[in-house]
């Protein structure tokens, strides 16, 4: 591994404990103006100071993070399609292409590069050589490649298939991979070759989520990428201060409840 590349990683995950806690706010690419985010630079800017790593697009990173900002960036890199699509099926939502070069990710000074895969769609092949191809250029330039897992609307969120997306893609030479937590994880971790972070998905109670970054730090995640579960909560601030200490301190859901309760009135 070049220096350049050891370098990103190294400031996307923390050297103590060698986790990351990413704020993904790229929702926007596909959803339009997503709750929470109609305002992305008013929402982000109290929630900076505790994320390890932030992951938006360009045009929200131009717009919104100011340039004196001293935090690394994930940068979505692949897009095309939004939520109105074919009546929002996978297989629409997945006719991905590279829907920015690395050559402006480079001008950006971003720590790595975002694509995602969609497996088991009609558009599979494309997605995984989208993946494949920024790899290469990643490789070239010393930029990381974080792979977003996706499955097909008939396939569901579990063991066989998570674990298919996550092996493909390291197999493919991502430097780190983004899965959703399932019963079994701690097989996904031990068969994938990479750096394993867990999507946060929809927005649900918080002490529930709280407990998913526990249940997948616990067997093996690198960490999180999340973004509904601490932006769209009541208290943004304290939700990713507990996510963190879960992370990075082997906090409890407990203790880290602990931090969240009182701001919430619970």
């Amino acid at each position: 591994m070049d220096w350049g590349m050891a370098n990103r990683l190294g400031r996307i995950f923390r050297p103590d404990s060698k986790r990351t806690v990413m704020l993904a706010v790229d929702h926007g690419y596909f959803l339009g103006p997503t709750s929470g985010l109609e305002k992305l630079g008013d929402t982000i800017a109290p929630l900076l100071p505790h994320a390890d790593c932030l992951m938006l697009t360009r045009g929200a990173l131009r717009q919104w993070v100011p340039p004196t900002t001293n935090i690394p960036i994930m940068l979505r890199v692949s897009g095309g399609t939004s939520i109105v699509s074919n009546d929002n099926e996978t297989s629409a939502l997945s006719n991905e292409s590279l829907s920015v070069s690395m050559e402006d990710a480079l001008r950006l000074n971003v720590s790595g590069v975002a694509v995602s895969i969609f497996v088991g769609t009609e558009h599979e092949r494309q997605t995984l050589d989208n993946l494949s191809q920024m790899v290469d250029l990643g490789e070239r330039h010393g930029v990381p490649v974080l792979a977003v897992t996706a499955v097909g609307r008939d396939m569901v969120r579990e063991l066989r298939y998570l674990a298919l997306c996550c092996r493909l893609s390291a197999e493919l030479g991502a430097h780190i991979v983004k899965t959703y937590y399932c019963d079994g994880f701690e097989k996904i971790i031990e068969a994938t070759p990479a750096p394993v972070v867990i999507a946060g998905g929809k927005k649900i109670p918080e002490r529930d989520a709280l407990q998913l970054a526990f249940d997948a730090v616990d067997r093996g995640a690198a960490g999180v990428d999340m973004g509904r579960n601490i932006f769209q909560s009541a208290a943004p601030v304290q939700m990713i201060q507990a996510v963190g200490a879960i992370v990075h301190q082997n906090a409890t859901v407990e203790d880290a409840w602990g931090l969240v309760a009182p701001a919430l009135g619970a």
